[in-house]
C-alpha cells in the first residue's frame, strides 16, 4: 500500500481537500501493519454514498492460491448521517468459495456473521449500528460442463459505524486489521494471535480460482 503508484491512486480516491478528520483516518489506513497473507491495495471509491470516501481491496493468498477476497470502503459525512449515528461508516464485501457440504450447514450464516463481530471485538474496537447479509450460493454443472465439480460460495456484505476518538477520528487502522482477520478466517487461515473464543473456524474450504 505504500508504493508510489498506490499512493498516487489513493490521493485521487481520497481527495486532498477532505476535512482533517477524514485525511487522518485515511492516513491511518495506509500506515496499518497487516498480516502478510493479506494483500491490500487502494481502489477507486464510490462517489455517491458520502461526500468523502476511500476504498481498498484485498486478497488472501496462500502460495499461488487465492483463498478469499473483498473490499472495504470508508465513508465520511462531516454533517453526520441519521442512519449511521456518526460521521464515519465502514462498508465491506467479503467472499470465498467453500466445499458444498460446508455450505449446506444451516448454521453457516450465523457463524459467518459471528466472524465479523468477533474480529472487531477481539481487537477491542467499539462500533455501532451493524447491519448486513450473509449469502451462500451453489453452482452445479450439466451437459458440456458436467465434468466441473460443484462449487459453493459464501458472501458477507456488512456495514458498521466505527466509534470516533480524539479529533473525531476513528481507529481505522484497527478496523482494517480486524477486517483482514475476517478475510483470513473466511479463507481458512489460522488466527494471527489470541482472539475471541466464540469465533468458529471452518475447515476444508476451497479458495476462489486464480484471476
Amino acid at each position: 500500500m505504500d508504493d508510489a503508484k498506490g499512493n498516487a491512486e489513493a490521493e485521487g480516491h481520497a481527495g486532498k481537500a477532505g476535512p482533517p478528520a477524514f485525511r487522518a483516518a485515511v492516513e491511518a489506513l495506509r500506515a496499518a501493519r497487516l498480516r502478510p497473507q493479506v494483500e491490500v491495495e487502494p481502489m477507486p471509491a464510490p462517489q455517491r454514498l458520502a461526500p468523502y470516501a476511500y476504498a481498498v481491496e484485498a486478497v488472501v493468498v496462500d502460495g499461488e492460491q487465492e483463498l478469499a477476497d473483498g473490499r472495504l470502503v470508508l465513508l465520511h459525512d462531516p454533517a453526520g448521517h441519521d442512519a449511521w449515528h456518526g460521521t464515519f461508516r465502514l462498508v465491506t464485501l467479503v467472499r470465498a468459495e467453500l466445499e458444498p457440504e460446508m455450505a449446506a450447514d444451516p448454521l453457516l450464516p450465523e457463524v459467518c456473521w459471528s466472524w465479523l463481530t468477533g474480529a472487531l471485538q477481539s481487537r477491542g474496537l467499539t462500533y455501532g449500528e451493524p447491519s448486513g447479509t450473509v449469502t451462500r450460493a451453489s453452482s452445479h454443472y450439466f451437459g458440456g460442463l458436467a465434468e466441473r465439480p460443484a462449487a459453493s460460495q459464501i458472501e458477507i456484505r456488512a456495514s458498521w459505524t466505527p466509534r470516533e476518538g480524539l479529533g473525531g477520528v476513528p481507529d481505522t487502522a484497527g478496523h482494517l486489521a480486524s477486517w483482514c482477520d475476517l478475510l483470513a478466517q473466511v479463507g481458512g487461515l489460522p488466527p494471527a494471535g489470541p482472539g475471541d473464543a466464540s469465533v468458529v473456524t471452518l475447515p476444508q474450504r476451497r479458495g476462489p480460482q486464480s484471476r
